[in-house]
């Protein structure tokens, strides 16, 4: 059992229990945060900021820890929709004495993602309007 140190006040009430259901969830494992970054996507670095409330695990970060525990996800990510609502963004939550070095490759958060994708969503729209446009007058010019 890992020997935890106390979340940073400013933490909210509800992502408190969050972190501290993630916290039951790896020692349940048995896993080093090395071990842990080995079987997810997220680095060593990456738990050590989720796992001491410093940084919000993006919604990835819980389903890949409820994988690897055995868990139910549908329990914990209602925990993390609650706790992204409070959570504070924009700004990292002040943590006790700083761990590791930060993890500069970290994965993107959720709403990175999700522009990201609607980004992608639009640019392939745009051509196949495009496309469709220039198919559609290339064959007028033809005949």
């Amino acid at each position: 059992m890992t020997r935890w140190r106390p979340l940073p006040d400013a933490l909210p009430r509800e992502a408190r229990h969050l972190v501290g259901q993630l916290r039951t969830l790896k020692d349940r494992t048995g896993l080093s945060l090395a071990e842990l970054a080995r079987r997810t996507a997220y680095s060593k670095s990456s738990w050590q900021r989720y796992l001491s409330g410093a940084k919000q695990p993006p919604r990835g970060a819980v389903q890949a820890l409820c994988r690897v525990a055995g868990a139910d996800q549908a329990r914990l990510l209602a925990l993390w929709d609650l706790a992204d609502q409070t959570w504070p963004h924009g700004a990292a939550v002040p943590a006790e004495p700083a761990g590791p070095a930060a993890d500069t490759a970290a994965p993107p958060t959720d709403a990175e993602y999700r522009r990201w994708r609607a980004a992608a969503l639009v640019s392939f729209a745009v051509i196949v309007v495009l496309l469709a446009g220039l198919l559609w007058v290339l064959p007028a010019r033809s005949g």
